[in-house]
C-alpha cells in the first residue's frame, strides 16, 4: 500500500505542477495566436503547447528505461491521452457549458470536425501501419512528416482566407504588457515546469505498477495520459467559456494528431539515432496493436457523433464519458486478467 500511496502522491503533484503552468502558457499562447482564425489557433498554438506534456513524459520514459518499456510507456501515455481528448475533454466541455447555462447553443463547425477529425483518423491509421516489432529512426521521422503536412495546410489555409479580422482594443488591452519576447520565455519557462512534472509523473506511474505488480505501460495508458492531458483538458473549457466551441475542439484533435505523430515520432527518432532500432517483445507488441485498434475504433465513433449529431446535449457529453469508463474498464481487465 505504501508504494500505491506514494506513487498517486506523486502524480498528483506533478499533476498540480502541469497544471499551474498552464496559466502562464495560456497567456503567451493567445498573444502568439491573437491574429489565427478561430480554430487555426486550437488546432495548432494550443495544441502544440498544450500537447507539451505528452512529448516530455514520452521522452522521460523512453530514455530513463532505455529499453522496450520504455517505448511501451510512451506510446501507452500518448494513445492514452489521445483517447482521453477525443472522448473527456469534449464531454467535459459540453457538460461546463450547459452547467453555466441550461440553454446554451453549442454549434461546432462541421468544417473543423471534417477536417480534423479526418486528419487524425488518418493519422492513427498510418501509426498502425508503421509500427511493425521494431522500430527505426525513419518511422519516427514518417510519423513526424505527417504532422508538418497537418501543420503546413493549416498555416496555408490561414494564410489564404480573404481577411482576417483586426484585434479588438478589448483583446489590446488584454495584451498591454505582453510583448513577443516575453510571450516566448513565458512558454519556455512553461515547458521547463511541465518537464518535471513529467519526471514525477512517470516516477509516481512506476511506483503504482510495481506496488500493483503489473506492467508500467497500463499505468500509463491511464494515469500518465490523463494527467498529461491537463493542458488540453484547461485550454478547452476556457475557449468554451468565452464561447469558441470551434477552438475547443480543435484543440482536443488537433492535440491528438500532434500526440501521434510528433510526441511519439520525435522520441522515436531521437532514442533510436542515438541508441539503434527499438525491437519490441512479443507481449508488448500485443499491447500496442491493441491499444492502437481500440484508439482508431473510439476515434471514428467519436468522429461521426460530433458530425451527425444535429444538436449538441447534455446526451452526447454523457455517451462519451461512458465510452471513456468503458475504455479503463478494458485497460484494467487486460492488465489484471490476461
Amino acid at each position: 500500500m505504501t508504494g500505491i500511496l506514494l506513487g498517486i502522491i506523486l502524480a498528483i503533484i506533478a499533476s498540480f505542477i502541469i497544471a499551474k503552468s498552464c496559466d502562464g502558457f495560456e497567456t503567451s499562447a493567445d498573444y502568439l495566436g491573437r491574429n489565427l482564425s478561430e480554430g487555426t489557433k486550437g488546432a495548432t498554438i494550443n495544441a502544440i503547447g498544450s500537447s507539451m506534456p505528452e512529448l516530455l513524459v514520452t521522452i522521460v520514459y523512453l530514455f530513463l528505461f532505455m529499453d522496450t518499456s520504455g517505448f511501451a510507456g510512451g506510446i501507452g501515455t500518448t494513445a492514452g491521452s489521445a483517447v482521453f481528448n477525443a472522448l473527456v475533454i469534449p464531454a467535459l466541455v459540453i457538460l461546463f457549458v450547459f452547467k453555466k447555462n441550461k440553454n446554451a447553443q453549442i454549434n461546432i463547425s462541421k468544417a473543423v470536425i471534417l477536417r480534423d477529425g479526418l486528419f487524425l483518423i488518418a493519422a492513427e491509421i498510418s501509426l498502425i501501419f508503421i509500427i511493425g516489432d521494431a522500430l527505426r529512426w525513419y518511422h519516427g521521422l514518417i510519423l513526424m512528416g505527417i504532422y508538418v503536412v497537418y501543420a503546413s495546410w493549416m498555416i496555408y489555409r490561414h494564410k489564404t482566407q480573404s481577411s482576417i479580422e483586426e484585434i479588438s482594443n478589448d483583446d489590446e488591452e488584454d495584451y498591454e504588457n505582453m510583448t513577443t519576447p516575453k510571450a516566448i520565455i513565458g512558454l519556455l519557462i512553461s515547458i521547463a515546469i511541465i518537464s518535471i512534472g513529467s519526471y514525477i509523473l512517470v516516477a509516481g506511474c512506476e511506483m503504482i505498477g510495481e506496488a500493483l505488480h503489473i506492467s508500467g505501460y497500463f499505468i500509463a495508458v491511464v494515469i500518465a495520459a490523463a494527467a498529461s492531458s491537463i493542458p488540453d483538458t484547461i485550454l478547452s473549457i476556457k475557449d468554451a467559456n468565452k464561447g469558441n466551441y470551434d477552438d475547443a475542439v480543435a484543440n482536443a484533435l488537433g492535440s491528438n494528431i500532434f500526440d501521434i505523430c510528433f510526441a511519439l515520432g520525435l522520441p522515436v527518432f531521437v532514442y533510436t539515432l542515438i541508441n539503434g532500432d527499438i525491437i519490441l517483445a512479443p507481449e508488448t507488441m500485443g499491447n500496442v496493436i491493441t491499444l492502437r485498434i481500440v484508439l482508431l475504433i473510439l476515434t471514428i465513433i467519436t468522429f461521426f457523433i460530433l458530425l451527425l449529431s444535429k444538436k449538441i446535449s447534455k446526451l452526447t457529453g454523457y455517451i462519451l464519458l461512458s465510452m471513456y469508463i468503458g475504455f479503463i474498464g478494458f485497460v484494467a481487465y487486460k492488465a489484471f486478467f490476461l
